[in-house]
């Protein structure tokens, strides 16, 4: 993570992450769910069917990983060899490259297991997918703790908080491998997520880029104590995110017009759709009816009578009435 692209692409990564389990927890807060992953729903029933039933996130973790190996390749300079072979000296080189490659490979394995678990096994695996997670942010607790060494100042600081975070986050996912229903710790994973994602991309401009054009100075006590300051105004920041998200898509869900609260066609098959959206469509067709009811209640009788008619009915007796 070498540089200003090797903090962006990787926060990047991980930002997004936290962004995809913020969207699952909002949706199993809203249909009261313990199972935070719906089905996919099939567009049709032709070829494609099957290629939208696939899960697509262990494939975009692969694929990131790979992303990120070549942008660290990229950014070395000479050959790169583990051991160097200069005046009869077998010294390590290029450790920092190494620890960030070993960073990347964790997130190719934990994306190999959620495919193999998601799309192969003849039933899913949570907990599979969870121990490898657990797994692969130990392993990058154990990365960053050594990478600190040779840091100082600004860098060093704002380093710690990032492993704090990810401290945090491991302590979650551990405690998630007993309680992986749990929604309190799937807040808290996504929340953690988003942070040390943000985080990482606010070190690179720090670092690298700062926005100001100005240099971070080690020696200066504010900018080591404003280092403290942004990141509590990131935690602030994304927990509000967070809210927005799960008002959003309350609103999205719960929407009087919304098309895809209408009740499903018989030749599709309510059996079909997520189940999440089942759940938000019938409470919101009974929601629709007693408010209906509670409404037309407060009304005299021959009100309440036109108030049960249908469309077309109403409109027969509007042509009798005047004959």
């Amino acid at each position: 993570m070498g540089g200003f692209e090797g903090h962006l692409f990787p926060g990047l990564s991980i930002f997004f992450y936290g962004l995809y389990h913020a969207r699952l927890i909002s949706k199993a807060l809203i249909s009261n769910r313990l199972v935070q992953y719906p089905p996919c729903r099939p567009w049709s029933q032709g070829r494609w069917a099957k290629l939208q039933q696939i899960y697509y996130v262990g494939l975009v973790k692969i694929l990131s990983s790979f992303i990120l190996v070549a942008q660290e390749l990229h950014s070395v300079q000479g050959q790169f060899v583990l051991i160097s072979k200069i005046f009869h000296q077998r010294n390590f080189i290029y450790d920092k490259q190494w620890q960030h490659l070993t960073f990347y490979a964790t997130f190719f394995l934990s994306g190999c297991v959620d495919v193999v678990s998601q799309n192969v096994l003849p039933q899913r695996a949570p907990a599979l997918e969870q121990g490898a997670q657990a797994l692969s942010v130990f392993l990058i607790v154990t990365l960053m703790v050594s990478h600190l060494e040779d840091a100082e100042g600004v860098e060093l600081y704002s380093h710690i908080l990032f492993v704090q975070v990810l401290f945090l986050l491991l302590l979650v996912v551990i405690a998630e491998l007993w309680a992986p229903n749990s929604l309190r710790f799937w807040v808290m994973k996504a929340l953690l997520y988003m942070i040390a994602g943000s985080w990482l991309i606010q070190i690179g401009f720090m670092l690298f880029k700062p926005i100001s054009g100005h240099k971070w100075m080690d020696d200066d006590k504010n900018d080591i104590l404003f280092v403290t300051t942004f990141f509590c105004w990131h935690v602030i920041s994304l927990a509000m995110l967070m809210i927005w998200i799960y008002g959003f898509s309350f609103w999205w869900y719960h929407y009087p017009t919304h098309p895809d609260l209408s009740l499903p066609s018989p030749e599709y098959g309510e059996s079909k759709l997520p189940s999440f959206v089942v759940t938000v469509k019938i409470s919101m067709l009974r929601w629709r009816k007693d408010s209906r009811e509670s409404l037309s209640s407060q009304f005299p009788p021959c009100f309440q009578f036109l108030g049960k008619l249908d469309g077309a009915s109403f409109l027969r007796l509007c042509l009798i009435l005047p004959c």
